[in-house]
This record gives C-alpha cells, structure tokens and sequence, in this order.
C-alpha cells in the first residue's frame, strides 16, 4: 500500500487523495463497440477490493454507470463493509435508476429537479450500503435542453441547502465539456467540478475555465485521463476517444506524443496521469480501470519520475499547450 498524495478542498475539510478510482468500467455497461468497459460482477468487486488494499481512499461512482450495477458492486465490496472515516467517496444526481415491470430490466431517466436530489441521493446510499456520501456531483445537465434549467433554479439550490445542513459535504458537477461548469461556478458557491476528458494529454482547450476555477476557488478532478482509451492502449489497434471509436485524426496526435514519450522512455501513461496534476487547480486524477493489473499498473504510472525537460520538450513541439503549467521537480 502507498500513501497517496492529499490537498485540502476548500472549507469543506476534505483531503482529497491524487490518485481515485473511477467505477464507470467496471459497472457492466460496454460501450465503443466492447473497447470500453464491460466487467463482469465477480471481476469488478475484486478490482474494487484490491483498490482498498493498495491504498485507494477516493472513489467516484454514478447511477448513471450500468443503471445503478457500478453502485451495487461497491455496496457489495469491502468499501460497504470498513468505516465510512476511512475514504471518500463521490456519487451523482440528475438521472434516476428505474425498472421495466415487464422485463426487470433497469434503466435511468433524467431528472434535475428537486424531488429528484433527494430521491437520487437516498437511492444510492441504499445502493452503495453506506450512510453518507462526502461528494455530489450534477451529472451531465448537458444531455436535454432542459438540464441547464433544471440544474439552476433546482438542482444546485437544493444541494446548496444539503450541504449547508451537513449531509452532503461538497458539491459541484461532473462532465464531459467545461463551458456549462463555467456559467456555473459564476453563478453558485460550488466547491469541486469533475472535469471528464477536456483537459489531458490530447487536448488543452479548457486552460481558460482552469483560469477561472483557481480565481474561484473551485478544486478539479479529473475525470477519463487516458481520454476513455486512446491515450492507454495499443494504437496499432482500435482505441476508444469520448466512449466512442477514437477518429483518425486523434490517434495520428496520440502517436506524436507517444513518439515522444518512447524517445525519452516516459510511458504514455505515467505521462497522461502525471500532467493534468501539473495544474494547480487539479487535485486529483480518477481514471477507471477494468482490472487489477490496470489499478496496480495506475499506481506505478504516477510515482514514475518524469524529467521536466520531457515536458518542455513537448511544448517547443507543440504537442502540449505552452500555457499549460508544469511543476519542475529538479
């Protein structure tokens, strides 16, 4: 087991790990055509059991991911079964988990509404087996026209007041763009954005909202570093960019920086986890993994040294943004 590094989160009290579990692979739910996801039950509980063990105390989750399945198997592991002191964990709301009477199959429904918060969090805690979440996030407001509204006059007033009661200890919201999280940290007292694929090794047009989240003091997460895929895999083969088959285009730019990650013997993916959490406003990275070789492979991938001259050597090439910050070690 390896001590993670921690930050603060703002007045919240929180000490937010660096390096978190995302649960969205291991929840059932396959998607790119088989690239993404997919674990089996028994596989995603052991995956989850070995996190607790090597040191992992922060983990993200969604009823959104296999319709409730990725809460149900942390209820099921050993996170459902310790001290809930010991580790953080972060949920969503703004889609709700229902059931086909005909088929039982499950499924989710969007809902931003007040109603819909209270019955969202009540419903995961009975998934997950605990009884708090430290962390919720409005999940994705972006999909239907009438998220950005809902998520305004409802959803963050409403968490607001449950965090001002105590039940909730941050919030803020989890997605996969940063123009909507901006209007948002503007307009409430948000504590935490989980900021999902905008700002990585492949692309850095997010650097303004970054700008932003350090003048308001809202604290990053970052969510799929390795972009869902492309920026992990073999890319002689397919990859997966965005949940979806990764275009062309992409994956001739992540086999530039995978040039240059070979010429100075740095993994791609020690490069990928270690760069967002070069940024000050980023205090932890989340990525999933659908196996144990990959949790443990996550862990070695971010105590990997990398010299700062790798980095500025991206940048004179501009692979990486010249305005992206990078702490030099040395």
């Amino acid at each position: 087991m390896i001590p993670f590094k921690k930050t603060k989160l703002g007045k919240t009290g929180l000490m937010i790990p660096n390096l978190g579990l995302g649960t969205a692979p291991l929840s059932g739910d396959s998607l790119a055509g088989g690239l993404f996801g997919g674990s089996a039950e028994e596989n995603a509980i052991k995956v989850l059991n070995e996190s607790y063990k090597n040191g992992f105390r922060y983990i993200d989750t969604a009823p959104l991911y296999g319709s409730g399945k990725a809460e149900k198997r942390i209820g099921k592991s050993v996170f459902s079964k310790i001290k809930k002191e010991e580790f953080l964990i972060s949920t969503k709301v703004g889609r709700l988990v229902r059931e086909n009477s005909k088929n039982k199959i499950s499924y989710c429904i969007d809902d931003w509404t007040e109603k819909a918060i209270y019955t969202s969090i009540e419903e995961s805690l009975k998934r997950l087996c605990i009884d708090s979440i430290d962390i919720v996030y409005v999940h994705d407001p972006d999909t239907r026209d009438f998220g950005e509204e809902q998520v305004i006059n409802y959803a963050f007033p409403t968490l607001i007041k449950l965090r001002d009661e105590g039940l909730v200890k941050a919030i803020g919201c989890g997605m996969n763009e940063w123009q909507m999280p901006r209007k948002f940290i503007r307009k409430f007292d948000l504590d935490i954005i989980l900021l999902a694929g905008r700002y990585t090794l492949l692309e850095q047009n997010s650097l303004e909202f970054l700008s932003d989240c350090i003048d308001y003091d809202v604290k990053i997460v970052i969510g799929g570093p390795y972009n869902s895929g492309i920026l992990a895999r073999d890319l002689d083969g397919p990859v997966s960019y965005n949940y979806e088959p990764a275009p062309q285009k992409l994956i001739e730019k992540a086999k530039k920086i995978n040039f240059f990650c070979e010429k100075n013997s740095v993994p791609m993916k020690a490069a990928a986890l270690q760069f967002v959490l070069n940024h000050p406003a980023i205090i932890s990275v989340i990525p999933g993994v659908q196996s144990m070789d990959e949790l443990i492979e996550n862990i070695e991938m971010i105590k990997f040294e990398i010299p700062y001259s790798f980095w500025e050597e991206l940048k004179d090439k501009n692979i990486i943004s010249s305005n992206s910050p990078i702490k030099n070690s040395s």
